[in-house]
């Protein structure tokens, strides 16, 4: 009883973000159990969970095989599904941060070993998280077609049970395949149909992972005005609940994909990424940050050219209108891509009718038009109704 306690005690410090104290309490937790049963076979997967939160998945999987023998002699399905998934987890893992498919092929069968297991126990919603793990994991070997299937067999199985957040969830995770398929359109409005479910849900933390991938279809179909409005969304949205993890990578995401971001923008983002994420123990996100640093050393040095620079410090005249010109046009730009392209919100946004500002853009800005969402036509009949 001691050592299952000090297990629960060990997982609330993960959940508050103390892994050290964590797998600390877990392995002191560990030595004090007598019986080789299903109690100790859930502490060892909640160690291997902590580890792998703290960027060490290799270890955590050789945690795993070599307790293997025990979670085999278990009779919970439930547990013996979630070692042969948290083994998938670990292997996807290495697999991503390693570049070795051979990793991901393993994985293949570990997520369907666990899905044979969670179907022997009954428990749709463990088969659902399964399937869709398993579409991320086939998304990676470009396998796009079966990742869909089982995102689709995920989605179904959500629905029957009205599990409204994990069925957003499953949309996101279609959202990133249809990013690495190139269909960023797409994955932009399956994305924030997800993060607006999970709003309703009150899952902010989730709702935040949804920004992020809506963020990124949009910078990479090259609207970096609304990527960048998103992206900042999802960093207030993490910051609101305390998950600054999840504030720094919207940060960190930010200043990897949106190209355009202004010097003091950039500068702010990564400031705030290396902040949010000091304590991680992932390499890959350390890689990341060590990017994003170089990207910014790039965009000041390059800030401006000797020309800039001296006629910026040489005294010439000043160009009024066309400063107030250029101020205007990126006011509307901000507008347009907050209200994601609609007119009638971006007027509403600047305090302007919809007539005043589609004069101001066809007149002044036609640069503009592209920014803007397509005009609807409407019907001769609807005319003649009014």
């Amino acid at each position: 009883m001691v050592a299952a306690a000090r297990t629960e005690i060990a997982y609330c410090y993960w959940r508050d973000g103390e892994l050290n104290e964590a797998e600390i309490t877990l392995r002191e937790a560990l030595q004090k159990f007598v019986v080789e049963g299903d109690t100790k076979a859930r502490a060892l997967l909640k160690l291997t969970t902590v580890v792998w939160s703290g960027g060490r998945a290799e270890e955590a999987l050789r945690i795993l095989n070599e307790n293997a023998p025990l979670f085999k002699r278990i009779n919970n399905h439930t547990t013996r599904g979630t070692f042969h998934s948290q083994v998938a987890n670990m292997q996807q893992t290495i697999a991503t941060a390693q570049n070795r498919d051979e990793y991901l092929k393993r994985a293949i069968a570990e997520y369907k070993e666990a899905e044979h297991q969670f179907r022997l126990a009954r428990n749709p919603i463990f088969r659902a998280s399964v399937k869709n793990n398993m579409g991320v994991l086939l998304s990676k070997l470009s396998r796009f077609k079966e990742a869909h299937k089982y995102l689709d067999e995920a989605r179904s199985l959500t629905i029957r049970f009205k599990d409204k957040a994990r069925t957003a969830q499953i949309d996101e995770t279609r959202a990133q395949v249809l990013i690495a398929e190139g269909r960023f359109k797409d994955a932009d409005a399956v994305a924030r149909r997800a993060a607006s479910a999970l709003e309703k849900a009150g899952h902010q933390c989730l709702v935040a992972d949804a920004l992020i991938t809506q963020g990124i279809a949009l910078a990479r179909s090259g609207k970096s005005e609304r990527a960048q409005f998103i992206f900042q969304g999802a960093i207030e949205v993490a910051y609101k609940v305390d998950a600054y993890n999840k504030a720094g990578m919207a940060a960190l995401t930010m200043v990897e994909e949106v190209s355009e971001l202004s010097p003091a923008v950039l500068h702010a983002a990564y400031q705030q990424a290396q902040e949010w994420l000091a304590n991680s123990q992932s390499q890959d996100i350390l890689l990341r940050l060590n990017n994003a640093a170089g990207k910014l050393a790039t965009s000041l040095r390059g800030e401006l050219s000797e020309e800039q620079a001296t006629e910026i410090l040489l005294s010439k005249g000043f160009d009024f209108q066309g400063t107030m010109l250029e101020y205007e046009r990126s006011i509307i730009k901000r507008a347009l891509a907050q209200a994601n392209g609609r007119i009638t919100h971006a007027a509403s946004l600047l305090r302007l009718t919809y007539q005043g500002l589609a004069y101001i853009i066809d007149s002044r800005h036609p640069d503009l038009l592209k920014e803007r969402s397509p005009v609807r036509k409407r019907s001769r009949k609807a005319d003649t109704l009014r």
